[in-house]
């Protein structure tokens, strides 16, 4: 009986890295094993070339990383000199753009600090003061600057001589650099456009021209120059300052031999417009370290070669081998993954072929298809008479070019549509062999086509139902693309109708004049994704129909590509009617509310008047006693009458201010004084308040700016608040301490909006929670004896001069202890003065103020 066999030796044995080898080349065919023996020299060779090449390139590579990296920071150093010294310029020529925009200096100004600049830097070579029509205002050139820069007063500038650089300085609002201009590369120029403005908007430009040459010479540090070969260049490559190397002939025995030391960045903040480029200056050819590499390589490329001719033709069997392989799997791969079903016919309409794609399709195996004929299992019971002449027309050769469309039924009964090309089939010898048929199941794409046509019919059917008119042409065209019901009902069927509401609307783009530049006709048009771009509204008036429209305009792509304009005219005539017929009624409702705003307070009026007027009687009836006595002198006469005169005078203001207030006339904004509003105001409802016994205390901040309002309304306003203050207080029952109004009208910003913000603060019972929601609507009142209309054409005259008006309660922990009303009107408001002021607006003088 054998002992078993040790488990432990065998692992171990088994284990061992030299035995697997051992067993793996063992197995291989005698053939491999020769070529791996081949393989071996080979691959020792090959990875001695190898560690030398890498070796001496690396080494080689890390120098010229060094001096690589030194031509760069030397370089960026240049640029940052340069950068900073077109910097200096810049602020310079920006303060100079400042004392243009203050109004601080002339032209002779201008042209003396020009002067001063040019001399002071070399670099300048001109700088003109250009109004916004390019016209040159006042300009200075160096002695040394050529003729094309000597820029005459009152001359002006063409396109091509700012090379869009003022254009986009208009557009942008901050300096501009341009690209370098002039025909003649070493005496190119660099233009900064530094903008002017005047009132916000663009009064031309600063123009200074630089020197290319000159900021070389003066701008480059001179250790680099010295260093390297420096030079200019614009962004399509000329040299404009400066000297390269040209490219050196010598023979380059290496990939690195030859190989320049440079780097070129671009000038900041001028752009890509000009680079800076910096050449290391070349030194001697490596001819020891490269003789030495080439040696190594040919000795090593020797022995590879006669390594390479033992498995040479052993190699190109396997290729033709693989080569085989592939071509098989490649098309058995293609015929399997196509997605359109092929099937062969012979002759005698016999299928010989069928790929996965058909199976797959109709439902049935290669096996159940090929072989059969005519009828086949796949065609539908109720075409078998028209598929077998389809098929006699495709064995005949009479099939169609394009195709033709067919039913298919598959194995489980359900019929798809499909589309069925016919080509004959060619064997190798230019013999025909049978049919090729590639079929394409084409249900889902019938389908979407037939929802497409029902959709177009549905949406012909909304705009032709649409009560606006919808019109679509073609731009600089008077083709008319699309124009619904209501269009053709308006216009008819042509495009005038479109062109004049687009005239109208202003929306048209004009195309620019032809003086040769390369400029679109379209310029102006929107930029960005067509369906991207808002809308444009404007509500117009057309003569011919007698109707008011709101037209919206839009830029869209057609269908063909063009670009088209389309127009939706809606009728708002009602609309316009009654907007015309509420601001009439707004206009009465106002002075309705003045003249009973007066006819409240005509009690107080009239105690205000009888002061003066009792005041008159008194001087009168004293200077008649006097006179009858002879106990009067005609100092103590004249004293009198002038006492007399002012009585008169002030009673006279207080009717003339109250008729002023209560006139019925048109809204006209015009440029109002704040301060005379309030003073106005304050005058007509102090009276008022002092009878309530109510304390004024007003408060109106210095040089506040004019605002273009109605002053009649404002004051109006004004006095409503002060009117429902002093109200307030006087239903609260305060204390005669606690009776007090204070007015306070100063500037405030609100959302990056200038405007002057009025207050009226009461120490009334305030306005009640549940109530402060409704004050603004229309015959809502707190009082008993209220219309309700104040606070309503209060807000509605605020909103009309696109102000804001709002109310809040004052608290004392939990208890209200007044209420405060403010309001606050835009300074640079939209509104326009309708009329000039007349001077029978003017406050008439009294009888006695003409007598004086």
């Amino acid at each position: 009986m054998n002992s078993a066999p040790d488990p432990q030796a065998l692992q171990e044995t088994g284990s061992s890295p030299l035995a697997r080898w051992r067993r793996w080349w063992r197995r291989l065919p005698p053939s491999r094993q020769d070529r791996f023996v081949t393989l071996a020299p080979l691959l020792s060779v090959l990875l001695f070339l190898a560690a030398i090449v890498v070796a001496i390139t690396y080494l080689r590579y890390e120098e010229l990383d060094r001096e690589q990296e030194a031509v760069t920071r030397d370089v960026e150093y240049a640029q940052q000199r340069l950068r900073l010294r077109l910097l200096e310029r810049q602020e310079q020529l920006m303060r100079l753009a400042r004392e243009v925009d203050n109004k601080e200096i002339n032209t002779e100004e201008f042209a003396f600090q020009a002067e001063t600049l040019i001399s002071q830097f070399p670099e300048l070579q001109a700088i003109s003061w250009v109004d916004a029509r390019r016209s040159v205002q006042a300009s200075y050139a160096s002695p040394s600057a050529p003729a094309a820069l000597l820029r005459a007063q009152g001359s002006t500038l063409t396109t091509g001589d700012t090379d869009g650089s003022f254009e986009l300085a208009r557009d942008l609002r901050q300096p501009v650099y341009s690209r370098p201009l002039g025909d003649e590369p070493r005496l190119a120029t660099l233009l900064l456009q530094v903008p002017l403005a005047e009132q916000g908007r663009f009064a031309g430009t600063v123009m200074g021209e630089y020197s290319v040459d000159g900021l070389m010479r003066f701008g480059l540090p001179p250790e680099v120059m010295s260093r390297y070969a420096v030079a200019l260049m614009d962004d399509r490559g000329r040299v404009l300052a400066g000297n390269l190397q040209t490219p050196s002939s010598v023979l380059r025995l290496l990939p690195w031999s030859a190989q320049a030391l440079e780097h070129e960045v671009p000038v900041s903040p001028v752009g890509n417009g000009l680079i800076l480029k910096a050449q290391g200056y070349r030194t001697s050819q490596d001819i020891v370290g490269n003789g030495f590499f080439w040696v190594i390589g040919a000795l090593s490329a020797l022995t590879v070669w006669m390594l390479l001719g033992t498995w040479r033709h052993t190699r190109k069997r396997v290729q033709t081998q693989q080569a085989l392989v592939s071509e098989t799997n490649f098309r058995r791969a293609m015929e399997n993954s196509m997605l359109t079903g092929m099937r062969a016919l012979d002759m005698q309409g016999r299928i010989t072929y069928v790929n996965p794609a058909f199976c797959s399709m109709t439902g049935w195996t290669e096996s159940e298809l090929v072989g059969r004929t005519a009828p086949f299992p796949y065609w539908p019971d109720d075409d078998h008479d028209q598929l077998a002449a389809r098929l006699e027309d495709e064995l005949s050769g009479r099939s169609t070019p394009g195709g033709f469309e067919v039913r298919v039924r598959r194995r489980d009964g359900s019929i798809f549509d499909s589309r069925m090309y016919v080509s004959p089939l060619i064997d190798p010898k230019g013999h025909q062999t049978g049919w090729m048929t590639s079929m394409t199941d084409i249900t889902e794409p019938k389908r979407i086509r037939e929802e497409l046509s029902a959709s177009y019919e549905r949406f012909t059917t909304v705009l032709e139902s649409l009560d606006s008119a919808v019109s679509v042409a073609p731009l600089g065209s008077d083709e008319m693309l699309f124009a619904n019901k209501m269009y053709r009902l308006w216009f008819g069927t042509r495009g005038q109708g479109h062109r004049q509401l687009v005239d109208l609307t202003g929306t048209q783009p004009t195309p620019a004049p032809d003086n040769g530049d390369a400029v679109d006709a379209f310029a102006g048009m929107p930029t960005d994704t067509l369906t991207d771009a808002g809308s444009e509204n404007a509500e117009v008036f057309v003569e011919e129909l007698d109707r008011w429209l709101e037209v919206r305009t839009r830029y869209l792509t057609w269908v063909d590509g063009r670009l088209a304009q389309m127009v939706i005219a809606s009728d708002i005539t009602p609309r316009r009617n009654a907007e015309e017929q509420a601001a009439r009624q707004a206009e009465r409702a106002q002075t309705a509310s003045r003249l009973i705003t007066m006819g409240e307070m005509a009690s107080s009026v009239a105690h205000e008047l009888n002061q003066p007027l009792t005041a008159i009687s008194n001087y009168c009836n004293g200077m008649i006693s006097r006179l009858k006595e002879q106990r009067i002198t005609e100092d103590d006469m004249l004293a009198a009458l002038e006492k007399t005169a002012k009585q008169a005078q002030r009673a006279g203001q207080i009717i003339q201010r109250i008729r002023a207030f209560v006139k019925r006339s048109e809204p006209n904004p015009m440029p109002s004084d704040v301060a005379q509003m309030v003073s106005n105001a304050i005058e007509l409802a102090d009276i008022e308040l002092r009878r309530q016994q109510v304390r004024l205390s007003p408060y109106v901040a210095a040089r506040l700016p004019s605002l273009m309002v109605d002053p009649i309304l404002i004051e109006q306003v004004l006095i409503n608040l002060l009117k429902n203050a002093g109200e307030a207080i006087a239903q609260a029952g305060r204390p005669p301490g606690e009776r007090y109004i204070e007015m306070r009208v100063g500037p405030r910003r609100l959302d990056d909006q200038e405007v002057v913000e009025f207050s009226v603060r009461d120490s009334g019972n305030g306005v009640p929670a549940e109530m402060i929601e409704r004050i603004y609507e229309a015959f809502y009142s707190t009082k008993s004896e209220g219309m309700g209309i104040g606070l309503k054409l209060c807000r509605s005259i605020v909103e009309s001069h696109h102000g804001r008006m709002q109310v809040q309660n004052i608290y004392n922990g939990d208890e209200v202890v007044g209420c405060c009303f403010s309001f606050w009107i835009p300074v640079h408001s939209r509104l326009k003065p309708e009329t000039e002021p007349a001077a029978s607006a003017a406050t008439p003088l009294t009888d006695m103020e003409r007598a004086r």
